[in-house]
């Protein structure tokens, strides 16, 4: 049984609605800022969230006697901040692009219920043709490579803001209102910050 994926994979995800040239002609459309900042700061907070849960002392300095050394916790070190701010943006690649939804959600963990479903026929052995190889199917999408792009970007240009949370503000309120509402969204819409992943039914064929 052959089922061929052309008008099919468009009602099977309900085909968004475009509202660019690019989205129209190939179905991506990549990160807003507002997403981007929102991804980033999520995955910058998970790896302090980590991290903090090492204890131990680093030693700062350069001093031949060792009593004269600077002794510094490490949850409290910037060494913490550095080692999870290398480490953030590689966890965007876990994410995948769920197209069934049309916020900013459709950027999350796990995979969507398309190719879910999709996996689903191919184990009851409905062969299904997408274009592209099987073993392709669960890698990064064009969206996800470039949104770790956009993290990467957002992450040198604003990283001096994120040291002054680090330091001074950490605990008092979170990375992504001190980021990205009062700093990289100031006067722009952060209705996008408020979206939560919600349970979707399965699609059923």
């Amino acid at each position: 049984m052959l089922l061929c994926i052309g008008g099919f994979m468009f009602m099977l995800i309900g085909l968004l609605e475009a509202d660019d040239f690019e989205e129209t002609n190939y179905g991506v459309k990549y990160a807003s800022n507002c997403e981007v900042c929102k991804i980033l700061t999520a995955e910058l907070e998970a790896k302090l969230d980590e991290t903090g849960k090492l204890g131990g002392l680093i030693e700062t300095g350069y001093h031949l006697d060792k009593r004269l050394k600077n002794r510094k916790e490490y949850k409290n070190s910037q060494l913490r901040l550095i080692e999870s701010m290398e480490e953030a943006c590689s966890g965007v690649l876990q994410y995948n692009i769920h197209k069934e939804r049309k916020d900013s959600t459709r950027f999350a963990k796990g995979q969507s219920q398309t190719f879910s479903t999709l996996h689903g026929l191919v184990a009851k052995g409905v062969k299904v043709d997408l274009g592209i190889p099987y073993e392709m199917w669960d890698k990064p999408s064009a969206e996800i490579t470039q949104l770790k792009t956009q993290c990467e970007n957002m992450l040198e240009e604003y990283e001096s803001d994120i040291e002054d949370w680090y330091e001074v503000r950490q605990g008092e309120i979170s990375l992504q209102e001190h980021l990205c509402k009062n700093v990289v969204l100031k006067n722009e819409d952060t209705s996008c910050l408020l979206e939560n992943v919600e349970k979707h039914s399965k699609i059923e064929l």
